[in-house]
């Protein structure tokens, strides 16, 4: 079984969709044989070997939704046969007999849970949420049975009290082992009979309450479009009117943030900027059956009561004791930091729009759904810099380019475009890349990307693995994905994207290059940190703006002109400004999940407390967190970025430190030897590594969190 499934116990299936998985087949091992009473589901799509090029691929063209819930009935069922081959094997546990085969168990589970992941978040429609919703209780009971085996855990136990035997292993072995120990004890495996049932139930309706909550989430998106008519359209740029444009005449802002965050930028209609800006940010707030505060509260009451029969105090104490923050302090401490810096910005920053509100004559304050057009204003009066004229040089593909150019300078890597039909794809949009080795011309895997908005896709941008790379049973290829939300350009008109968009690419292609780079031996090294996950992909956003870059593959779509130096140092002199928005929106979440996690959640309700709890904070009216709690789709449609979300700034130290050594270094960002060290330390070891020794081993010291402060351009404590 891979050790991933293994170790986040019953977080859901949205984890394990989201994380793709090795697919390899593999034999039920057969020294003591259990009997099958269930009989493999013939000719199903979804559980054949992939076959084809590249080392076999998934059959996007020939998946059936129908053959979803029997595959995952079988898979799950195979897994469980296998973990009772492992625990009657009479012989005395070791590394060989109990994880290598829990390294290789769950191969066909694996694999119908990467189709599962494209339903969910590429492909998403009323069929399959049914399947989802029936699912998933099932897919929770499952996992409960696998943490909650007493005869598995003692095996596992055995391993780790054998000291002796653990200085044989290698490094990465030992890893496994304190990891897979440490993780089951932490899912409840110590508890008596009674709390391991209380332990089960909880999981099992928590793993329901999470999928209501991203499908309500999911149904305000798709069902808050707001459609504009000719004389709606003034002050937006021509390329988004192209964008938006419909079949029937009208323009339509979908509910998303691609959609929101132009129009709320440029439109001079200050009332439908309100409109647009109320059906974003009261996602999964609008009363009736898709509410999610009734959710939310039962989802905090829950985690309580879980963790509490652990014996730990709250949910967050919990949590972060297998993080780098090791406990909530830590996490608080580091978010309160920069806090007073942050909304002292903010300060600065709203009376800066506020003097051009007054100066046109305006009768109103700055609200919510003013900020980005009145800082897109003051923009350009103080740095003579317009956001829809650096759009201009930024083309979707000439930046897949850029980052294709970034990897063979770092990776030595080669992207070779495949031809059209080479291997299946799960919709026409996505392209598919050959990943090689330049020097060698060795396969090293593929890159998918699936870049444009459309309905049944969640908002965002996010990556994830169909197949990850290891060597314990022969070296495998990686098939990587990136996904995006950008607005399609009218036929034959290049995509533009914002500075904004164009990072989160480079940050989203950071996480597959973290997955090509991986060289490990087993999968259960793929499971990420998540304080540590975001670093390496952070990081890479910081090429987006190296000379060689903007030099190069910045041009204007029109004339093909190289973007200006006077607009480069324009850009260069405003990259700290508007910060304060930026770090309060976002750190405005991370801290209230943490709140809600430290807090007693007996009688919580939601709206109430984030109302009360964001006013305790000093939080500025004029702007939202960036996800308000009825949408969090990070901390409550699951549990990866539960009491997790601060880990984006957490990443961050390393990341102003890291690229203040590559800054400092004899070839800047494409120096040589820094990219070896990012290489072999800070990408290739995945998490076969603690992150602290990663990192240190990469900077030869700690992250000073300074580096942080002076990137954003706050004063740095004394």
């Amino acid at each position: 079984m891979r050790m991933k499934q293994f170790l986040v116990g019953t977080a859901m299936a949205m984890a394990l969709a989201a994380c793709g998985g090795e697919t390899k087949t593999e034999e039920v091992k057969t020294e003591a044989p259990a009997k099958v009473e269930m009989v493999m589901p013939k000719n199903n799509s979804i559980l054949a070997e992939w076959t084809g090029p590249f080392d076999g691929v998934p059959a996007f063209d020939k998946v059936k939704l129908d053959d979803l819930k029997p595959a995952l009935e079988w898979g799950m069922h195979v897994q469980l046969k296998e973990i009772d081959v492992i625990t009657a094997n009479s012989e005395a546990p070791t590394f060989a007999n109990t994880f290598i085969p829990l390294e290789r168990a769950g191969a066909e589970l694996d694999q119908a849970f990467t189709y599962w992941g494209i339903w969910s978040s590429n492909n998403s429609s009323p069929e399959f949420r049914a399947i989802q919703t029936e699912m998933g209780p099932k897919i929770s009971e499952f996992s409960s049975k696998i943490t909650q085996n007493e005869a598995l855990f003692k095996r596992i136990e055995t391993v780790y009290n054998d000291k002796a035997a653990l200085a044989d292993l290698s490094a990465e072995e030992q890893r496994i082992v304190k990891l897979s120990y440490e993780g089951l004890v932490r899912d409840g495996a110590k508890l008596d009979a009674d709390k391991k049932e209380r332990y089960a139930e909880i999981q099992k309706r928590l793993s329901e309450l999470y999928i209501q909550f991203q499908n309500n989430v999911l149904h305000d998106e798709e069902n808050y479009t707001t459609v504009l008519k000719k004389n709606q359209l003034d002050g937006l740029p021509e390329a988004f009117v192209a964008s938006i444009a419909t079949d029937d005449g009208t323009w339509a802002i979908k509910n998303t943030r691609s959609s929101m965050d132009p129009f709320l930028t440029y439109s001079t209609n200050r009332a439908l900027r309100k409109k647009v800006w109320e059906n974003y940010y009261n996602r999964g707030d609008n009363d009736g059956e898709h509410d999610n505060n009734a959710i939310i509260a039962e989802i905090l009451q829950l985690r309580d009561e879980r963790v509490k029969l652990l014996g730990f105090a709250n949910y967050a104490e919990w949590r972060l004791g297998d993080r780098m923050a090791k406990n909530p302090t830590n996490a608080m401490n580091l978010m309160e930091t920069v806090w007073p810096a942050a909304i002292g910005r903010v300060g600065q920053e709203v009376a800066d729009m506020q003097a051009l509100v007054d100066a046109e004559g305006g009768d109103f304050k700055i609200k919510p759904w003013d900020y980005r057009f009145y800082m897109e204003k003051v923009r350009q009066q103080r740095y003579d810099l317009n956001s829809d004229e650096v759009k201009q040089y930024l083309q979707l593909d000439k930046l897949t380019d850029a980052m294709f150019m970034v990897a063979g300078e770092l990776f030595n890597y080669d992207f070779v475009a495949l031809e059209e039909g080479t291997v299946p794809v799960f919709h026409e949009d996505v392209k598919v890349w050959e990943v090689k080795d330049k020097t060698s011309g060795k396969h090293v895997g593929l890159w998918y990307l699936d870049p444009f908005a459309r309905e049944g896709k969640r908002s965002g941008a996010w990556a994830t693995y169909y197949r990850e790379y290891t060597t314990f049973d022969g070296e495998t290829n990686v098939l990587s994905s990136n996904n995006s939300n950008f607005i399609k350009g009218a036929p034959g008109e290049p995509v533009l994207v914002s500075w904004d968009d164009a990072e989160t690419f480079f940050h989203e292609f950071g996480h597959a290059l973290h997955f090509l780079a991986a060289d490990v031996d087993y999968p259960s090294s793929h499971n990420g940190v998540r304080d540590y996950t975001e670093f390496q992909s952070q990081l890479l956003e910081r090429w987006l703006s190296t000379d060689r870059v903007i030099n190069n593959y910045l041009v204007h779509y029109k004339t093909g002109e190289p973007m200006p130096a006077e607009l480069v140092e324009k850009i260069k002199k405003a990259a700290t400004f508007n910060q304060g928005f930026a770090t309060t929106e976002y750190l405005a979440s991370a801290l209230m999940d943490m709140k809600y996690h430290t807090t007693d959640p007996t009688g919580i309700d939601p709206d109430k407390f984030e109302r009360v709890t964001l006013k305790k904070l000093g939080m500025p009216d004029e702007l939202p967190m960036r996800h308000r709690s009825p949408h969090f789709g990070h901390v409550f449609s699951g549990e990866g970025y539960a009491t997790a979300y601060y880990g984006y700034m957490w990443a961050d130290v390393l990341t102003s430190d890291a690229a203040e050594a590559f800054a400092e270094s004899p070839g800047g960002f494409y120096d040589k030897a820094m990219a070896k060290k990012l290489r072999d330390h800070l990408f290739a070891p995945r998490n076969a590594v603690d992150p602290a020794d990663a990192y240190r081993a990469f900077r030869g010291r700690d992250a000073d969190m300074s580096a942080l402060m002076r990137d954003r351009g706050f004063p740095v404590p004394e």
